[in-house]
């Protein structure tokens, strides 16, 4: 990490020349007619990034980046073109092929997040088991831990609910993925009749009650350790966001520049 730091200009977030020469030719290209834009993308990226990894505001970015009105406004653009989920996800790619899997994972394991949701007007609900007012992340992960897809409810939306609409989204996005581990919360008799449907096989690892003491369950340890590194992020560790959409966009920079740096670097 040091050596990397050497290579950015100013915060540990900052991209390094390698890092900018993957992504700059996904970057959308100017118009042939109209003003030129006069901003730098990679600034404005960095600012994403630094704003992600430290859990400021919009307003409260540094003055060595583009203004937070310029910033965001490209940052929403970047939104709507799915650009931070298409780095992802190639990142994603060539890190399994850089570890000698194939580009597309056939099996991933799924878990979900409760986060406190603050924001005054957000889409948001109450979660009995934990009291905790806020949102779900329903996440699926392959089973080295990295990100395949997220979906983001209210917190009152049960872990099955959530299932059941990744179900009908990852087959699009990952469509060799056939098998998923879970835990007891996924054995529920409608998620499995649709998986079944879906042609997807859901097994369920249980908990080890009979024995005592703290136990590491397998396949499930995976998206805990995706979890921790998600809340590395200070802007991931509630949900600032009124728009489901840009606290999406928030996930997938943050584990978009994790992967983004490991076959870089």
């Amino acid at each position: 990490m040091a050596g990397i730091e050497r290579k950015t200009k100013r915060y540990p977030t900052d991209l390094t020349d390698e890092e900018w020469s993957r992504i700059a030719p996904l970057l959308p290209t100017p118009a042939r007619r109209g003003r030129k834009p006069s901003v730098d993308l990679r600034e404005v990226l960095n600012a994403i990034r630094y704003m992600t990894r430290t859990g400021g505001g919009w307003r409260m970015l540094p003055k060595d980046f583009p203004p937070w009105q310029t910033v965001y406004w490209w940052f929403r653009r970047f939104v709507r073109l799915m650009l931070f989920q298409t780095i992802h996800d190639i990142a994603l790619m060539v890190d399994r092929e850089r570890a000698g899997r194939e580009a597309s994972p056939s099996g991933g394991v799924a878990d979900s997040q409760r986060v406190k949701a603050p924001a005054p007007g957000a889409a948001r609900g109450y979660d009995a088991a934990k009291k905790t007012v806020g949102r779900k992340r329903h996440v699926v992960v392959d089973t080295d831990g990295r990100l395949l897809m997220a979906n983001l409810t209210p917190a009152d939306i049960s872990d099955s609910a959530g299932a059941q609409m990744i179900l009908d989204a990852i087959r699009k996005r990952w469509p060799w993925l056939k098998h998923l581990f879970a835990d007891g919360a996924y054995d529920r008799t409608q998620l499995m009749d649709k998986a079944a449907f879906l042609d997807f096989v859901i097994e369920v690892v249980r908990r080890i009650d009979h024995e005592p003491g703290f136990k590491v369950l397998p396949r499930r340890w995976v998206v805990e350790r995706t979890f921790g590194w998600m809340t590395r992020w200070r802007r991931l560790v509630r949900d600032y966001e009124q728009r489901i959409d840009v606290s999406e966009a928030m996930i997938h920079v943050a584990m978009g520049s994790l992967l983004l740096r490991r076959i870089s670097h």
